[in-house]
């Protein structure tokens, strides 16, 4: 993906777009896909980077939701497990099958966890995955070296899906442009374009260069995340917020503290959600927590209480227990859920993870809730709820069965490559392996692929999105940041106070995913 080349034929275009698509997060991407594959001309704009916010501080996990599960909701599970299975048969390089143990201390819990799983083996019917069994309490013991032993009757055995969040939405990015869509990052939104009382296109700023231009479009489609209700306001001032926000803190801790290859899961925690600890790469991801929020920011941080919650009910399962110095990085991420009549009362994990289409009087197309899981299925209801909209007949969604850019079965036998997938012989052939910083895979010719293949324009997109070496050990990440600068601006032609720059954001930027908390320059 060539930045220039897709800005120029934004800038350029004569007529209107069948789609422009605003936001670069899951769900925005997924529509831009489902609708260039059917042939619809498309843009897509994300005012910071594909990924900047929910999508690229997820769980990390493809699921069905055994906490959906629980609480009756047979419809979402089951769609959720049907686009899991889809999501690992259409992006093999990025998902993967994971053994998941719930560790049971009573015999009841035991019984109670095994039938819930099988449960939920069946509704995923014929795309499941390994079916799910009971376990004794030494093959807990060997699956989850770490879990507390006293007191432990055995455990449950299930499988769910995990991959690479941040990856898949530049894939996704990648797919929709290989599909004739334009895709571009660092384009802002700043007005919609308004014809008789209808939305006709946006009004777009290049947050590069500040330059501003308009856009026309048959369907503007809002998927802006938790910030919908933004967008919104454009078309209606005086529009009723349809997004409650609920913040999730996930901490990464080194290997040892999950040493095996399979995850934890406590299914019953203080504030209603399950809690995790997932075995990610050479690190492990403990989450999430359930905070209900009031204001939206594109940087959320986590609170001390979410902290606090995550290491101790770590503590209940672990020995030995993760203490403050052991956390590498600590991240947080917001849920756009939608507002239920009563204003989210009660708390947000009650609230449910369906997605909702809302047409406003201008005819924005509103896309929000949901989750990663089911961003295909989001997105093939988006696109056929706007053709309705606008009078036309639906072609046939063609994503059940579309390759996502990347696939391949292929082994590829170096591990900092594998998240490329089919992309990966190309990295190889740049002959740069040097690596960036000891502690990180990170290579030099990923960070030029990176700059010119898949967007990277920063070295906050590097080292988060494109690399996660920001999650892997947020204060050595900073230490990484002036070679990557150097790279990436003899990549872009930019000069040495470009670097400088891009050095000095990036440590105040990461100084807020390290643990404890460090100024920017206690970082460098």
């Amino acid at each position: 993906m060539d930045r220039a080349v897709h800005l120029n034929a934004a800038k350029t275009r004569q007529g209107a777009y069948d789609f422009c698509v605003v936001g670069g997060g899951a769900s925005g991407l997924g529509v831009a896909v489902d609708a260039a594959a059917r042939g619809f001309s498309v843009l897509l704009v994300e005012r910071s980077d594909f990924a900047k916010g929910t999508s690229s501080r997820s769980t990390k996990l493809v699921h069905g939701g055994v906490r959906y599960l629980k609480q009756g909701n047979i419809s979402l599970v089951r769609e959720a497990l049907r686009e899991r299975g889809l999501m690992r048969r259409n992006a093999p390089h990025l998902v993967r099958e994971l053994e998941f143990v719930i560790p049971s201390y009573s015999l009841f819990n035991k019984c109670f966890y095994g039938v819930g799983m099988k449960m939920y083996d069946a509704l995923a019917g014929r795309l499941g995955l390994t079916p799910s069994r009971l376990l004794s309490t030494d093959e807990v013991a060997t699956r989850i070296p770490t879990v507390k032993r006293a007191g432990l009757k055995g455990g449950v055995a299930y499988c769910d899906g995990q991959f690479d969040d941040a990856r898949m939405a530049v894939n996704l990015a990648q797919t929709a442009a290989e599909l004739g869509a334009n895709v571009l990052n660092y384009v802002a939104c700043v007005g919609l374009l308004m014809r008789g009382g209808k939305v006709a296109g946006v009004r777009l700023e290049d947050r590069e260069t500040k330059e501003v231009f308009e856009v026309e479009a048959k369907s503007v489609i809002n998927a802006t995340g938790v910030f919908v209700d933004d967008l919104r306001k454009m078309e209606e001032p005086a529009c009723a917020p349809m997004v409650q926000p609920s913040q999730g803190v996930h901490l990464v801790l080194p290997k040892r503290f999950l040493p095996g290859c399979s995850a934890l899961m406590e299914p019953k925690t203080a504030d209603g959600r399950v809690l995790f600890a997932i075995p990610w790469y050479d690190s492990v991801v403990l989450g999430t927590t359930d905070t209900p929020l009031e204001k939206v920011s594109e940087e959320p941080r986590a609170l001390a209480e979410e902290i606090e919650f995550l290491m101790t009910h770590a503590a209940l399962y672990m020995d030995p227990c993760p203490k403050p110095d052991d956390v590498r990085s600590v991240f947080a991420g917001l849920r756009p859920l939608v507002r239920p009549p009563s204003g989210g009362k009660g708390g947000t994990a009650a609230i449910s993870r369906d997605h909702t289409i809302a047409i406003g009087r201008g005819g924005l197309i509103t896309l929000t809730g949901g989750k990663w899981t089911s961003y295909r299925k989001m997105a093939e209801d988006t696109v056929n709820q706007a053709l309705k909209a606008r009078g036309e007949s639906a072609p046939a969604c063609k994503t059940r069965e579309l390759r996502v850019h990347g696939w391949t079965l292929d082994g590829i036998p170096e591990t900092n490559l594998k998240p490329y997938g089919a992309d990966a012989a190309a990295v190889r052939a740049l002959n740069q392996p040097n690596q960036i910083h000891p502690a990180f895979t990170l290579t030099e010719g990923e960070v030029r692929w990176q700059v010119r293949c898949e967007m990277a324009r920063t070295v906050e997109d590097v080292l988060f999105r494109r690399s996660h070496c920001l999650l892997f050990d947020a204060k050595k990440s900073v230490e990484a940041a002036p070679a990557v600068a150097r790279i990436m601006a003899e990549e872009l032609g930019k000069d040495e106070a470009w670097q400088a720059e891009q050095v000095e954001q990036y440590a105040a930027f990461a100084s807020g995913y390290i643990f404890p908390a460090q100024s920017a320059a206690e970082a460098i």
